[in-house]
């Protein structure tokens, strides 16, 4: 559901003593573009803070609902349509709702939610019965759903509470379906947040066997292997990332950021640049 650190989102910034986020941190540490975030702002989505210079603050509960976006985005739900369905979700809401008691996920090329026993579609509005069907009339396939999406769902729900159990939640849910990409992606951060760089990698590269073309495994394989201290590796694994998506501007920033530590800085400047063009002005 989510991109890593430098992607990741769970330990604070090293550089950050209030433990609040930048705008370039949520970009870089969960791997989305920076008119997305804004766009989720927008809409109300999340509603952080403003710093002394009027920036952007976000605290930890943002970074969670932030992931959400990323998880459907790693469902291969197009940005736009990530967008309109969460505007609509927060349309359908009472002000005083709270998000972060919601669970958000994609079921094939729908946005779901889930509060309490009631599934439905966010854009549409409409209620998903698959969730609902007697199991001792429910076909295989649609066992199989249910058993991947609740186990899913459940990890989303036990991350900021109950790590460990997350990750048993989001390994069951592999296990129901090893294609879920967006699974990987949340077990991966939550083994990065616990300084598992090495069980993050192989689990990422584990996902790739079934998910080679998914550009933000790719990316979070990329941080865990800088985390393990393989820089070169982290390089080979953003060069993949951006192959298959040129866009993603935080593939650029973190391979600019290890080439000039390299000291290769003709390729630094090359992938600055093209990080500036992509993320834009803020």
């Amino acid at each position: 559901m989510r991109a890593s650190s430098r992607g990741s989102a769970a330990a604070p910034p090293a550089d950050d003593d209030d433990g609040l986020y930048t705008l370039r941190d949520v970009a870089t540490r969960l791997g989305l573009s920076r008119w997305m975030v804004r766009g989720l702002i927008a809409q109300g989505f999340v509603k952080p803070r403003r710093g002394a210079r009027g920036e952007y603050r976000f605290g930890f509960q943002d970074m969670v609902l932030l992931r959400t976006a990323v998880g459907l985005r790693a469902a291969r739900i197009a940005p736009r349509r990530i967008l309109r369905s969460l505007a609509r979700l927060r349309e359908q809401l009472p002000q005083s709702a709270q998000l972060s008691g919601l669970r958000i996920a994609a079921i094939g090329n729908d946005v779901v939610v889930r509060a309490g026993d009631a599934p439905w579609q966010a854009e549409s509005g409409q209620l998903v019965f698959d969730f609902e069907v007697p199991a001792a009339g429910a076909t295989p396939a649609v066992r199989a759903l249910r058993a991947e999406t609740n186990w899913f769902l459940r990890g989303v729900e036990l991350e900021a509470r109950d790590p460990k159990a997350a990750m048993a939640a989001y390994r069951r849910a592999i296990a129901a379906h090893p294609d879920r990409a967006d699974a990987y992606l949340n077990l991966g951060v939550l083994l990065g947040d616990a300084g598992r760089h090495a069980e993050a990698a192989a689990l990422y590269r584990e996902g790739l066997v079934h998910n080679p073309r998914e550009a933000l495994l790719h990316f979070n394989l990329a941080v865990a292997l800088e985390d393990a201290g393989d820089a070169a590796g982290a390089l080979a694994s953003y060069a993949h990332c951006l192959a298959l998506d040129p866009a993603l501007a935080d593939a650029h920033f973190n391979a600019a950021r290890l080439f000039d530590r390299m000291g290769d800085k003709k390729r630094a400047i090359r992938h600055y640049s093209a990080y500036k063009r992509l993320a834009g002005p803020g």
